[in-house]
């Protein structure tokens, strides 16, 4: 009898096996496929929508608080305020930050993840629409992929702001604000964004 094969963990500790997409809308566009390391160098690059199938959504979120402007100077080692070319340096912030959500809540630092990113996509959002020379903002629906692209950059904007002045090490608030965001708390600034995006949207229709 052949051995089974060895599986697959996240930084080889965290499993996928048990991880679930809450929101089936958001099911396709989350991609959960196992990976050690978030990382796959870009191959995704100049292939568009690849990022809604092909590429983690760990991978995806890393991305995104490497985004300039995002986190600033609060990642340990990191001498200026964008983080471009800091990906290890975030990897290893991201898993520290995943060993003390495990400590804290007892679950799965992925699950918490992607429960963070599902409870903080926008349903509702607004556009302007111009007729005769007279412009009014109107009411739209989402699609499931920006769906979870404004979730993402919600999540960073929250835990670049949440680090911002703050005498917590990056890992804390990094850890604080998806437990927050993961509870639909509103104590998360995440949520906050999502909850003023989606008031705008119904005052618009």
């Amino acid at each position: 009898m052949s051995k089974t094969k060895k599986e697959i963990k996240l930084f080889n500790r965290w499993s996928f096996d048990d991880v679930k997409v809450r929101d089936q809308t958001l099911e396709n566009y989350i991609n959960l496929k196992p990976i050690i390391i978030p990382h796959s160098a870009g191959r995704h690059e100049h292939r568009r929508f690849w990022k809604s199938s092909k590429v983690s959504i760990l991978e995806r979120f890393a991305n995104r608080l490497l985004s300039p402007g995002f986190i600033g100077s609060r990642i340990k080692g990191h001498k200026s305020s964008y983080n471009s070319g800091k990906k290890g340096k975030l990897l290893s912030s991201i898993k520290n930050s995943f060993v003390l959500i495990e400590l804290t809540t007892g679950q799965n630092p992925i699950q918490i993840l992607i429960d963070a990113i599902v409870n903080t996509t926008p349903r509702e959002e607004t556009t302007k629409i111009a007729m005769g020379g007279i412009s009014y903002a109107s009411a739209v629906d989402i699609a499931p992929q920006r769906r979870v692209d404004l979730a993402l950059k919600y999540l960073a904007q929250a835990i670049g702001a949440r680090s911002h002045s703050n005498e917590k090490q990056f890992e804390e608030n990094l850890a604080q604000e998806l437990m927050l965001a993961a509870n639909n708390s509103q104590e998360s600034r995440a949520i906050k964004r999502k909850d003023e995006i989606e008031r705008i949207a119904v005052s618009a229709r």
